[in-house]
């Protein structure tokens, strides 16, 4: 059994790794941390984990996590990096689900994060876990970073079209979409639903935090930079990233269904839909999987590809097991081999 840590359960991504790794065979599940929620029940929090979880929330014990095998963070921009590297000096495994180790480029990071990073000589060993191209080095990490919500939606839509050097690099477009739980639970006027009901806007088109990460992402499939214009909405829904993406193709004369089909014909958790299909986010809604579809409009130049996933799944907790059961050297969709709610 793999001793299990978490730190930080009490978001949406802690509840729904805690829902995960519940039902995992391999897993046995040893602490969960919580400075403010010390003390209370889990179950008591999240009642829809009542006779599943029987763990309390703790103060976070160096000397307890130092007993695990593998440890999560589950929490804000900036807590992991302080606590990491005494934990993989004990020969601690960790998976950071937010954003510390995604970025290599420290001053890119601290520009984006504003903030300084806490070790920066770690930058270069931690792994980016994204398995759709980097489950070799995976298998063999002590520290994964694993990839936020919108780059993983956006990356694994590009991907096929960047990697075989199908489109023009320099203007790559990513219209894209969250349900209101992207932004975390906690209390935030915008998240109100008598604020994002009934609506649709973007956001941060000036910047967003994820920008680098996608570009960085691309730019090593590519072998070079790539431009990309990077718009995300907050659309009135719990759950689900759409992102559309565009690109213009150098020719025309290459089959994109195909494509799309071999490269990932062997990918457990990408489903490319048949020819014409709209993937929809309901269809994604509680599991691992990403769709994507892709078009080429009016027969034309430009190529127009749709990715959906589960931000909370794909796009955060689910990617963090599927990385878990690679690290470990399990089947890669242990306890992620669930049916997708509907309706």
């Amino acid at each position: 059994m793999i001793r299990v840590g978490i730190v930080g359960g009490t978001g949406y991504t802690g509840v729904e790794l805690l829902r995960l790794l519940a039902k995992h065979p391999e897993c046995d599940l040893v602490t969960i941390t919580s400075r403010s929620e010390a003390g209370r029940p889990v179950a008591d929090m999240f009642p829809s984990l009542r006779e599943h979880v029987d763990l309390v929330f703790v103060e976070p014990d160096p000397a307890t996590l130092k007993g695990c095998d593998l440890v999560f963070f589950a929490t804000p921009n900036g807590i992991a990096m302080r606590q990491v590297p005494e934990l993989l000096d004990a020969g601690v495994k960790v998976i950071d689900l937010a954003a510390d180790f995604r970025i290599t480029d420290q001053s890119v990071w601290e520009h984006w994060y504003g903030m300084d990073h806490a070790c920066p000589e770690r930058l270069p060993e931690a792994v980016y876990g994204l398995p759709e191209i980097n489950r070799e080095a995976v298998k063999q990490a002590r520290l994964v970073a694993n990839p936020g919500c919108y780059p993983t939606a956006v990356a694994l839509g590009f991907l096929p079209l960047v990697e075989q050097g199908l489109i023009d690099l320099d203007y790559l477009v990513a219209d894209t979409k969250s349900g209101v739980s992207g932004a975390g639970r906690k209390a935030s006027v915008p998240a109100l639903m008598g604020e994002t009901g009934e609506s649709f806007k973007a956001y941060a088109i000036p910047g967003h935090r994820h920008q680098p990460e996608i570009r960085q992402t691309l730019a090593r499939a590519a072998e070079r930079d790539v431009g990309l214009t990077f718009v995300p909405h907050l659309v009135p829904m719990i759950r689900g990233i759409e992102a559309t993406l565009y690109a213009r193709l150098k020719s025309t004369d290459r089959d994109l269904q195909a494509l799309f089909e071999n490269r990932y014909r062997d990918e457990p958790f990408v489903d490319v839909m048949p020819a014409g299909s709209h993937p929809e986010t309901r269809s994604v809604r509680g599991i691992n999987h990403c769709r994507v579809a892709v078009h080429r409009p009016l027969d034309g130049d430009v190529v127009v590809v749709t990715s959906v996933i589960d931000n909370l799944v794909k796009g955060a907790a689910g990617q963090a097991v599927q990385n878990m059961n690679l690290m470990f050297g399990l089947a890669e969709n242990t306890a992620l081999d669930q049916v997708a709610l509907s309706p």
